[in-house]
């Protein structure tokens, strides 16, 4: 018995050491890490305890009772990230490719337990072929468990997913269901069936790359939400995207310190065009308003008409969601509804209050937009919002036309603040569209039709293409120079800090999905 539990220390000490103390730095690390040093480097030095380093798998079929590996492929435990307590577990390809067993499940549905009752955030480091085969229906029945508990946990913790190695078949749904995404280029992929399959079913002929690599999940599918170029770059993704986000949802995101100065942005004066139909980068518009690069934005690559992501300003962590003039004018489509609604819906969840930037011409119009659900894909946002309780700002610096007016946060579906600049048009549609419609006989029986369509213009432009007959009704609270923007924003936003809202009682709603 002695020996036998010498041994056992022998391999614990083992377990513990095998990745490496030794912290591994950013400039030697353009390598791919082993399981440990990955744990290693993520956490906070020396604050891992790790859970279950001598689990062992339990089959014995296909010679399996031959092969045993204390941790059975995965790492499991808690530690800090800037002294706050997270939860993690890092697959070992180098263990049965990291496949999922019954043990493998058990270990990380512990993990994922402890967390969810201390009210902590659980991060994945996915390195796994999938399903161990050798174990049949126990290792699909271990992927269920997990999925059950990932969306337990939904809205309740925030769970966060690096993608360092393969990802395939029922491995990929875990991931799926966290909050975020992120994958390591040219070492990462996912798929739910592999290009081996895809051959065999489809004759398509396609690498894993192609398939399921981060640039086409970053850019194509919308499935992951950030890359990085090696799994360094990656860890410092998380530890900084965590930053931005409460450890549960009865917190409020950690306020870093901030005192008011003179908060005016001359910058922001200039960067709207005075042609309505000259595109301008909504980036700028972002800078000049939040804290000096505090901006990490999220679904970069992927529906570019829209950008989201999260900030600081006064110090305090908010939520952004800004129309992007850049790319298709910034009209709202399938991909970029999809894209908010989802992240409106995290910053809801974790009490992260929403800044909406407005510059939107409408819903993008075409039979490919149709087939495809731009009704129920559009309604996802407008849902999104119109659910969301937290505080909800909105500056419209240029076009605000028809629907897309409504749903990008509007006063009428619950924003609490609506600002507009002096560049604001809010209407129905374009003053050229609108004055064709409206005024087509009297064009049509002029002398000269396109004088008078350009007269019609400009008399419909003066009546709706600005700001003020929306505030007269109250659907603008005010408008504001574009310098004073900051200003205002961070006092609204310290105005609505307390803000509480009582929901209908129910089950839940029935989201257009």
């Amino acid at each position: 018995m002695q020996d036998k539990i010498k041994d056992l220390n022998e391999k614990l000490a083992q377990a513990y050491l095998g990745g490496g103390e030794k912290r591994i730095e950013k400039q030697h690390a353009n390598k791919k890490l082993t399981a440990r040093e990955r744990v290693q480097y993520v956490l906070d030095e020396g604050s891992f305890e790790e859970i279950g380093a001598l689990v062992t798998h339990r089959t014995k079929d296909f010679g399996m009772d031959k092969q045993q590996f204390y941790g059975d492929g995965v790492v499991t435990g808690y530690g800090t990230i800037d002294g706050r307590l997270v939860y993690i577990f890092a697959q070992d390809f180098t263990v049965f490719g990291g496949s999922l067993s019954e043990t493998h499940a058990e270990k990380i549905c512990k993990i994922m337990d402890l967390a969810v009752k201390v009210g902590a955030p659980l991060i994945g480091l996915n390195d796994s072929g999938g399903a161990r085969i050798q174990e049949g229906v126990r290792s699909l029945g271990g992927y269920a468990d997990i999925f059950y508990r990932n969306v337990q946990a939904s809205g309740v913790i925030p769970q966060l997913s690096a993608i360092m190695g393969p990802c395939a078949g029922g491995a990929v749904y875990s991931p799926a269901m966290t909050d975020f995404t992120l994958m390591v280029e040219n070492t990462s992929y996912m798929f739910v069936t592999g290009p081996n399959v895809v051959k065999t079913v489809t004759n398509e002929t396609v690498t894993s790359e192609e398939l399921g690599g981060a640039s086409t999940h970053a850019s194509k599918s919308g499935v992951a939400h950030k890359t990085s170029t090696n799994d360094v770059e990656c860890l410092e993704d998380v530890k900084k995207l965590l930053s931005y986000l409460p450890q549960n949802n009865q917190e409020k995101p950690k306020a870093l310190p901030f005192e008011l100065g003179d908060e005016l942005r001359e910058q922001l004066s200039n960067i709207v065009p005075d042609n309505a139909n000259k595109p301008y980068d909504m980036h700028e518009v972002i800078s000049g308003i939040i804290d000096e690069d505090s901006f990490y934005e999220i679904h970069k690559d992927h529906a570019e008409n829209i950008i989201v992501g999260f900030a600081r300003l006064g110090g305090k962590s908010i939520g952004i969601v800004a129309n992007q003039p850049m790319f298709l004018a910034g009209v709202l489509d399938v991909n970029s509804s999809k894209k908010a609604a989802r992240f409106v819906r995290f910053c809801d969840a974790f009490n992260i209050p929403l800044l909406t930037l407005e510059d939107v011409p409408g819903f993008l119009p075409g039979t490919d937009q149709e087939w495809n659900g731009i009704i129920v894909h559009g309604a996802k946002l407008l849902y999104a919002f119109s659910e969301a309780t937290v505080p909800r700002i909105t500056v419209i610096t240029r076009k605000a036309y028809g629907g897309a007016y409504d749903v990008m946060n509007s006063k009428h579906i619950g924003s609490d603040m609506n600002f507009a600049w002096p560049s604001a048009e809010i209407a129905v549609m374009g003053a050229k569209g609108a004055a064709e419609i409206i005024f087509r006989k009297e064009i049509k029986d002029a002398d000269d039709p396109e004088a008078k369509w350009k007269e019609k213009e400009a008399e419909y432009a003066e009546k709706f293409a600005n700001p003020y007959s929306a505030t007269e009704r109250g659907f603008i609270d005010e408008v504001i120079l574009p310098k004073d923007t900051r200003r205002k924003l961070i006092k609204a936003f310290a105005m609505l800090e307390d803000k509480h809202v009582d929901t209908p009682k129910r089950k839940h709603g029935n989201i257009p999905l």
